[in-house]
């Protein structure tokens, strides 16, 4: 088994891990950068990009990412593929946290940036797989402006799924709201405010079994799980707002996590638990989970670890 000694190890490929590289490389700490197996992270399965500064006409999800890892590369990261299989993590500020790789590369680190992200929750439907990039999203925020003006559905009944229902009535014509059960999980406050929405419908004991299209969404088709009526809705955009799980299950039991899965970090900080460990992006970050806010905590992330490498070094 080959072992590597460095200062930081940045865990992650998404805009957190490689705005925290671009830093860490310009800090001269050396940074290695470990992808995981989903390169780019979830941008990978976003065509357009139209709200992150710097790209006035748009840019494509993948190309974005690419760029941000050669940009990353032009300042000495060292961008491996690879996967953390385990972790051990020490509390004392002399020792290195010890890492391993594809339960064959062993790494000692001074200090690591986690920006392993969040996977959103999808009904997991073969056609709803199918469309992801072509009408199928989890995030409105991110791709609601494409459906101005059209009519689009959304599934899921708890706060995010108001909140995300309100935010498409602003801009599409017609948002239907699917909800599993025959009330809705979200707080009496979004539900009223769903509920004000003259343009929003709410269909109560509804489940999706079909997303209708080849290559982009043309509809949907709905069953009534109380009396089995089977309905097909016409729209062009489909949302899944069922909620997301943090990619945090190797650090259980070493990281303070709160209780769906998310790394705590301390006040504004990305500090965790553990001396020389940080977090950044999705993984800590369960309220915004955008692109440009992840990117802003990989840059956070990678100041806090020159500063504690500081700290110890002197």
């Amino acid at each position: 088994m080959s072992i590597e000694k460095v200062k930081n190890l940045i865990i992650g490929s998404g805009p957190a891990g490689y705005t925290a590289a671009i830093y860490a490389s310009r800090a001269d700490l050396k940074p290695i950068l470990y992808t995981g197996m989903e390169p780019g992270g979830q941008l990978t399965t976003t065509t357009d990009v139209d709200n992150f500064p710097g790209y006035p006409k748009g840019i494509d999800g993948p190309q974005m990412m690419l760029e941000l890892k050669e940009q990353a590369e032009r300042f000495g990261t060292d961008v491996r593929i690879g996967e953390v299989t385990k972790v051990n993590l020490t509390d004392n500020k002399n020792c290195y946290h010890e890492v391993l790789i594809n339960n064959e590369t062993k790494i000692y680190a001074k200090t690591i940036i986690i920006s392993t992200g969040a996977s959103a929750k999808y009904l997991g439907i073969e056609s709803e797989q199918r469309l992801i990039g072509g009408g199928v999203s989890a995030c409105a925020v991110c791709d609601g402006f494409f459906y101005k003006g059209q009519e689009v559905a959304i599934v899921g009944g708890g706060d995010t799924a108001a909140e995300e229902a309100t935010y498409l009535s602003n801009i599409c014509s017609k948002v239907t709201m699917l909800v599993r059960r025959d009330v809705m999980r979200a707080s009496k406050a979004m539900q009223h405010r769903v509920n004000s929405k003259s343009n929003i419908v709410v269909k109560y004991n509804s489940e999706v079994v079909e997303v209708i299209g080849e290559n982009v969404v043309e509809g949907i088709k709905v069953i009534n799980n109380k009396t089995k009526k089977i309905d097909v809705i016409d729209i062009t955009g489909f949302f899944v707002a069922i909620g997301h799980k943090p990619n945090t299950s190797i650090f259980k039991g070493q990281l303070e996590m709160d209780e769906t899965g998310y790394i705590l970090t301390s006040g504004k900080t990305t500090k965790t638990n553990k001396p020389g460990v940080f977090a950044s992006g999705d993984v800590q970050d369960k309220d915004y989970r955008q692109a440009v806010t992840a990117a802003g905590t990989g840059c956070m992330a990678a100041l806090d670890a020159e500063r504690y490498l500081a700290s110890i070094e002197y």
